[in-house]
């Protein structure tokens, strides 16, 4: 089950665990990390409200996880447990996580990691646009096609065309993988300005529980791949005093809208997904006993 940021996944989730007697996998890329909670949503015990979560709090933030080693991580896990049980809940909004699990990904060729550290430390100097306009010289297929605002996946295309002197997308087979098991695609979504609000109302709340301390307690890991991310990277602006509290709360509003947004066009771009309001409870369900007969 995929959908934005702060649509209401989780409450949905749980409630359909309760009806299918089943667990959760969480695909949200960033709550894998111990020492990420607020900034990442991540449901307290008592959201759960006794279903189990799997791939919540499983690595530390110093530990590179990639949608690859999630793929294989969440297939194992899956080969074991549908020999006991018959359905398992995957939510999340992590679009190349949920992607890894469902098709399976491309094998790509490691570029050198002075290559990769390089490039980085340019995306950290604000030169994305610049990384973006080098991506399109050498590979305009991907350049049309991938999320350019997400600077990490610019990188990675861009390391492989310099790495390898062919383009990113050559690479790229797009032949799923079969799976031991069959797969149901839904989406859940809501009007936008009420969704804007929710992610207004999220990030309200977020600063209230401490966010502020929790980015702050991370300073060290500001450079890790996890962090390059919309809830924190504001949070290091305003700690790193380049703008004040009120622009930080701004920054961290918009930039979320802009990331739900993101995620809507990727999931709306992929067929076989089945949309859904986030409120019809009834309905989603109705569907999702009819497939599982």
């Amino acid at each position: 089950m995929v959908g934005p940021t702060a649509v209401g996944k989780t409450d949905l989730a749980v409630k359909l665990a309760k009806k299918l007697s089943c667990e959760i996998i969480s695909c949200d890329s960033r709550q894998f990390y111990k020492e990420m909670s607020i900034g990442t949503a991540k449901p307290s015990l008592e959201e759960m409200q006794g279903i189990k979560h799997h791939f919540v709090d499983s690595h530390s933030v110093g530990i590179h996880y990639s949608a690859g080693d999630f793929e294989r991580d969440v297939d194992s896990f899956l080969n074991k447990y549908f020999q006991e049980k018959e359905v398992a809940i995957m939510v999340g909004g992590s679009g190349l996580f949920v992607q890894a699990v469902v098709s399976g990904l491309d094998d790509m060729p490691e570029a050198p990691l002075q290559l990769r550290a390089q490039l980085m430390e340019r995306l950290e100097k604000g030169e994305l646009s610049q990384l973006q306009e080098e991506l399109k010289k050498l590979d305009e297929i991907t350049y049309k096609n991938i999320d350019l605002q997400n600077g990490q996946r610019v990188v990675r295309a861009l390391e492989v065309c310099l790495s390898t002197g062919k383009p990113y997308s050559l690479f790229q087979k797009n032949a799923p993988k079969k799976r031991d098991y069959d797969i149901v695609k839904i989406g859940i979504e809501s009007p936008r300005e009420e969704l804007y609000e929710r992610i207004n109302r999220r990030v309200d709340k977020m600063l209230e529980s401490g966010l502020v301390k929790e980015v702050e307690s991370l300073l060290e890991f500001k450079n890790q791949n996890a962090l390059q991310t919309v809830g924190y990277k504001e949070v290091f602006g305003f700690l790193e005093n380049e703008y004040d509290y009120q622009t930080m709360v701004d920054l961290l509003k918009r930039n979320t809208r802009r990331y739900a947004k993101r995620q809507m066009t990727w999931f709306k771009n992929k067929d076989n997904f089945e949309w859904f309001d986030a409120q019809d409870i009834e309905k989603i369900l109705s569907f999702l006993k009819q497939k599982l007969k």
